[in-house]
């Protein structure tokens, strides 16, 4: 299960790569600023823009804002051991009762097989469970990121084309 957590961290982690790395803008000095005005517009609409947003696109994104889910612990095997352990046990005793003791090995090979099906079925449908509980988590953070994105590009564009500049 960390193999899948970390992997699930990797995929965040590119997507929010990918969308800082699209993110570029063309600036065009529209009123004949020089090249160290313009600098030093970039600069101050950047802090500006974090300032007023929260958000620092130079920061590496913390891909732990919200805590990912907790997963079960163990394998589809172990719940069809664990499963197959307790039926083998209410197998027994169901198998003593009903033949008045000597049906117990009958009904615990019965309830053997049968808890451990059930067993691994539902440790199965757990695994299946917390793979897409992963994957809603990565998909809402890498949304969340590319929001609070897009709000600072428009407070950085604001401020640049109120000084003067084309921003595309």
């Amino acid at each position: 299960m960390k193999q899948f957590r970390y992997g699930m961290m990797a995929v965040f982690l590119l997507l929010i790569a990918g969308n800082a790395l699209a993110q570029d803008f063309i600036i065009y000095p529209a009123k004949g600023q020089g090249q160290k005005q313009m600098e030093k517009d970039k600069y101050e609409c950047y802090s500006w823009a974090k300032g007023q947003t929260g958000f620092d696109p130079m920061e590496m994104p913390k891909a732990t804002q919200a805590p990912p889910p907790q997963t079960a612990k163990g394998s589809v095997a172990g719940g069809a051991v664990k499963g197959g352990l307790l039926g083998a046990g209410v197998g027994a005793g169901i198998g003593a009762i009903a033949d008045g003791g000597s049906g117990a090995g009958k009904g615990a090979a019965i309830g053997g097989i049968s808890g451990a099906l059930l067993g691994g079925a539902v440790r199965g449908s757990q695994k299946k469970q917390d793979e897409q509980a992963q994957q809603q988590w990565a998909n809402q953070q890498a949304a969340d990121y590319t929001q609070k994105r897009n709000t600072y590009n428009r407070a950085y564009c604001a401020c640049l084309e109120g000084r003067g500049y084309t921003v595309k």
